[in-house]
């Protein structure tokens, strides 16, 4: 059975310049690019998060970070990366209020004869415990096999880190094994847990084109 998703809107929104890009919209959530207009609330969900719970939380960003100059960074990396189908950066929002909680993207894409991607996920920790992590990556991953139509989808989790391992599972992902050594972080290389997925296990018919290496 595939895993059950919360996706129950997809359209093309287009942010101040942005690319077209998707957007999913569930019963709580709405995960969607940055767009200009998002600058405030962008600055509040920064200026009001709590110190880390743990080395995988958000950190907080210094004051000099918050300024609308650096918000428009933000906006022109992202679709630099879009543009180039490299990387898609989504933010995650309350349907009901408006309120940023977090982020999930879609990294180091690779189209050619594989079409996949490493999945990302963070929600902010005041909004811990209320399963939004587990909607949002559900938006994310129809985003990834329906509207840009990738075939498979990675999880690489840190062992010890037991909150995003539980929601890879309760989201029906794969555990495919350990990769020592994979990345490095906080001045060292760190192994990965590896959580996979394709379209297959989900229930959709991959869309997409391949195209064969060049020989």
């Amino acid at each position: 059975m595939a895993p059950k998703t919360w996706a129950v809107e997809s359209r093309f929104w287009f942010s101040d310049g942005y690319s077209l890009m998707k957007q999913r919209r569930g019963k709580r959530l709405t995960v969607r690019p940055l767009a200009a207009r998002d600058y405030l609330v962008w600055k509040q969900a920064h200026t009001e998060l709590p110190p880390q719970k743990n080395i995988w939380d958000q950190k907080i960003k210094p004051i000099q970070d918050l300024s609308k100059i650096k918000f428009r960074e933000i906006l022109k990396s992202q679709k630099a990366l879009a543009d180039s189908d490299k990387y898609l950066d989504f933010s995650v929002f309350l349907n009901a209020t408006g309120e940023l909680i977090g982020h999930v993207a879609l990294m180091d894409i690779v189209r050619g004869i594989s079409h996949s991607a490493f999945l990302g996920y963070r929600i902010f920790n005041p909004h811990w415990g209320k399963s939004y992590g587990k909607e949002a990556v559900a938006l994310a991953i129809q985003i990834a096999f329906k509207d840009i139509k990738l075939h498979r989808i990675e999880a690489g989790i840190e062992p010890s880190n037991r909150r995003s391992i539980m929601l890879a599972r309760a989201l029906g992902l794969r555990k495919e094994g350990l990769k020592k050594r994979a990345i490095f972080l906080r001045n060292q290389w760190v192994d990965l847990t590896i959580y996979s997925a394709t379209c297959e296990d989900f229930g959709i018919k991959w869309q997409g084109k391949t195209k064969d290496r060049l020989r």
